[in-house]
């Protein structure tokens, strides 16, 4: 059997033979997401679940794959505490070539849906798998543009969004943390009503736990969260560099337990300091509806069989909520 390939071992092949690869990569060295590959063999048609499928679950009326695909890899808002050269090796990797490659992958193996941000070039990124690779990848995407009382550039964003045919639209976290901070959650509840309004499934995102209570506490109506959960059995835990996400796991559990809504968790992996069958497992026990997995298209099958594995096995307090 074939050694497994984890992001560690393709981290230290790269650098082996980063010196004979040393022309080849400065050919790349300027590519962005935006650009197209040129001279790039074209990417197969995708067929979604020609390798497997997954369980799924329901937002208000869309279907999701209990496996989500996480978009920071591919936009290459990469976690890697300090070793800073892991941000460039993600962009190198991670073209859009590769990224149209990675959904597909995803897709055969029945990972339907994907979460992403408004960075640069990812919005027309999907719409060209949609078009070129038949792609049926929905997507849940969080607007980077700025909440103002207004609302103005925020709900043109979100209209663009769903004009793009985006399916699903949340607050994403970096605002919702910064709002709740600031006493102004009715700002929250006006980004929500943004994409309700529009007709799409509307959540919020959260790293902060009181985004949570507070939305609770408000009954703000938003359709889904998606929050930040995993445990800190891990050795950079505590190195506050970079390194943790949920910073109460435990009170995260005891507070969602109690939330009715659909709960995506992400940063499940701590970025990639948990093994999957230990993150999968933990945060689907403990609560979480659908698991958000940053993947490379070379770990996505053994994700994939892991997650498969759990689910079946998988004891929850909780009732599952989509």
């Amino acid at each position: 059997m074939s050694e497994r390939i984890s992001r560690r071992n393709f981290l230290k092949e790269s650098a082996i033979t980063s010196a004979g690869g040393a022309l080849a990569a400065s050919v790349v060295v300027n590519q962005s997401l935006a650009q197209g590959q040129d001279n790039k063999p074209a990417i197969p048609k995708t067929v979604p679940g020609s390798k497997g499928t997954l369980p799924k679950g329901k937002i208000c009326n869309l279907e999701v794959s209990r496996m989500l695909l996480g978009g920071n890899l591919l936009t290459h808002f990469t976690h890697s505490r300090d070793l800073r050269y892991v941000y460039a090796l993600t962009r190198h990797y991670n073209t859009q070539q590769k990224i149209m490659e990675t959904m597909a992958v995803a897709e055969s193996y029945g990972i339907d849906t994907l979460v992403i941000h408004t960075a640069a070039g990812a919005i027309d990124t999907i719409k060209k798998y949609r078009k070129e690779c038949g792609g049926k990848m929905k997507c849940i995407v969080c607007p980077t543009a700025n909440i103002e009382p207004d609302m103005k550039a925020y709900s043109e964003q979100v209209k663009q969004l769903v004009d793009d045919g985006i399916e699903a639209i949340y607050l994403w976290g970096v605002r919702s943390d910064a709002l709740v901070k600031e006493g102004k959650i009715d700002l929250v509840a006006k980004a929500v009503d943004c994409a309700k309004e529009l007709g799409v499934p509307s959540g919020v995102g959260a790293h902060d736990l009181n985004v949570v209570k507070e939305c609770e506490k408000n009954k703000i109506n938003m359709d889904f969260y998606i929050k930040t959960f995993h445990h800190h059995n891990y050795p950079s835990a505590k190195l506050n560099h970079d390194s943790m996400w949920c910073a109460a796991p435990d009170e995260t559990i005891q507070v969602m337990a109690k939330v009715e809504k659909p709960w995506i968790a992400f940063k499940v992996m701590a970025a990639g300091a948990i093994p999957p069958k230990n993150a999968f497992s933990y945060v689907l026990e403990n609560g979480a509806d659908h698991v958000l997995a940053g993947m490379f298209d070379f770990e996505i099958e053994e994700d994939y069989r892991i997650i498969k594995e759990v689910i079946t096995s998988v004891k929850r307090t909780r009732p599952w909520r989509s």
